[in-house]
């Protein structure tokens, strides 16, 4: 398997890209035939198998895939963090700008926060996606 332009020019991989550890718990939601396939592999080669949304475990991260249609984002959010370890991350995977299921950004802005989280920063996910960290502030401080 030959590296891309961008793994020899020395950027990191997607699974760098979202902080991923060998052995974390990681949950997915919203998993559907649109999501990139490519991230998937790369993130399960990290972590290991990603664990549903039915688990009893607790995890360090969400990854959730949440398209324009799928349901309020604020109560995915809640769900989200129901399972999340207190110094967890939801990565919140949306289609980008001109893809079907496109979410507004001012949607996320206004969900996070009502859930608990804040946006810390964004990642390009894939060709088709975009990834938006999102954090529950208590969870920035460290006990």
């Amino acid at each position: 398997m030959s590296a891309t332009a961008g793994q020899a020019d020395g950027v990191r991989s997607l699974a760098d890209r979202f902080g991923f550890e060998p052995n974390m718990v990681v949950m997915e939601m919203g998993y559907d035939d649109d999501v990139d396939e490519e991230l998937r592999d790369a993130l399960t080669e990290r972590v290991g198998e990603l664990v549903d949304e039915d688990t009893d475990e607790v995890v360090d991260a969400v990854l959730l895939w949440y398209r324009d249609g799928d349901g309020d984002l604020f109560e995915l959010l809640t769900d989200a963090l129901g399972p999340l370890a207190d110094n967890g991350v939801v990565w919140l995977l949306t289609p980008k700008a001109g893809r079907d299921g496109h979410v507004e950004p001012s949607e996320i802005s206004e969900s996070a926060p009502t859930a608990g989280l804040q946006q810390t920063s964004t990642v390009n996910a894939g060709k088709d996606w975009t990834g938006a960290r999102l954090v529950s502030p208590r969870g920035a401080k460290k006990k």
